[in-house]
């Protein structure tokens, strides 16, 4: 009996359930010169607080962390980063929830900023990248291709005036081809550089009448006017 019970004590000493992995533990981040550690002590009104799975004396696992200006994150983590799916909540009320990879956005996810500000869409290193979703307060919206946190590629960019942009984008300008269409039924069919009507291009307004020709800066610099008939009713030369 007693050799039994020597053999059950080392059993459970060698155990994973008292070894390194524990469920419910709390952990104090400090802030280091030689960077961030975790410990099991501090000061919940200066450090940042874990509260949840540990591995190895870091995170790992589920999880909850609480900074000391009220800002929270709840959910996946590993190797001591935010690491899976998880919710971000900012003490101003903005919130993200979504994909993480080394402690940051990457993957899908959807932020909302306390001003009323929305993106859903795909994430890489922190920046909006992929097809995304971007949609102000104040009723604006573009739907399309994001790059390094901007607006790039082929996308649609509505005005909260009713103003409606379609085409290419570089750095949140227009940039390339694109047709937009005004709020009084003017249409611009043609090319755009930084942000203006800059090339060929074919501006018809509601009536039917239009200009084709160049533009240059926004403006008509060289083509022709025509009536609803296509008769050509005027001509600008060098802007003029």
């Amino acid at each position: 009996m007693k050799h039994l019970l020597i053999i059950l004590s080392i059993l459970l000493l060698s155990s994973p359930v008292i070894g390194d992995n524990h469920k419910g533990e709390t952990l104090y981040l400090w802030k280091t010169s030689s960077g961030d550690v975790w410990k099991g002590f501090g000061d919940k009104e200066t450090h940042s607080v874990y509260k949840g799975d540990v591995k190895n004396g870091i995170p790992n696992g589920l999880g909850l962390l609480t900074h000391p200006d009220g800002s929270k994150y709840v959910g996946e983590w590993k190797d001591g980063e935010i690491n899976g799916q998880g919710t971000y909540t900012w003490s101003d009320g903005g919130k993200y929830v979504g994909e993480w990879k080394n402690g940051k956005f990457h993957g899908l996810g959807t932020k909302t900023w306390s001003n009323g500000d929305k993106y859903v869409g795909e994430y890489k290193d922190g920046k909006f990248h992929g097809q995304g979703t971007f949609t102000w307060s104040d009723g604006r919206k573009y739907i399309g291709e994001f790059k390094d946190g901007r607006e790039n590629g082929q996308g649609t960019f509505t005005w909260s005036d009713g103003g409606k942009y379609v085409g290419e984008l570089k750095d949140g300008l227009q940039n390339g081809q694109g047709t937009y269409t005004y709020s009084d039924g003017s249409v611009y069919v043609g090319e755009y550089k930084d942000g203006g009507k800059n090339g060929y291009g074919t501006y018809t307004l509601p009536d039917g009448t239009k200009f084709v020709g160049e533009y240059k800066d926004g403006k008509m610099w060289n083509g022709k006017g025509y009536d609803t008939d296509g008769n050509i009713v005027g001509k600008v030369v060098n802007g003029k």
